[in-house]
């Protein structure tokens, strides 16, 4: 899930994204992986909450809508159910999450 903050005085939006434990169980780290950091695997993880939830904030330029998904302990890759929508990615019969600014 994710929530959306514009900012009045820039033209950016702030975009906290949240993985809640009930959707990945245990996990030790949990990374967004998208268009807006070039897919990179090596991305830092998000913050780990005492609840096991994970949570990042990222400033994203308005007007744009980007593809990305989460990646699991470095092995599991998942999407967002909250995604303003859903595109095909380069790998057969997987989507990527979409959030549109």
């Amino acid at each position: 899930m994710f929530a959306k903050r514009s900012l009045k005085t820039k033209p950016v939006c702030k975009v906290t994204f949240k993985v809640l434990k009930k959707d990945i169980g245990p996990a030790q780290s949990v990374k967004i992986i998208g268009e807006f950091n070039d897919w990179d695997k090596d991305a830092p993880s998000m913050r780990k909450l005492k609840s096991g939830d994970f949570s990042q904030t990222i400033d994203l330029a308005k007007g744009k809508a980007y593809q990305f998904r989460y990646l699991v302990d470095d092995e599991k890759w998942f999407n967002d159910e909250s995604a303003d929508a859903f595109l095909p990615s380069p790998f057969p019969g997987v989507d990527n999450s979409v959030i549109a600014l």
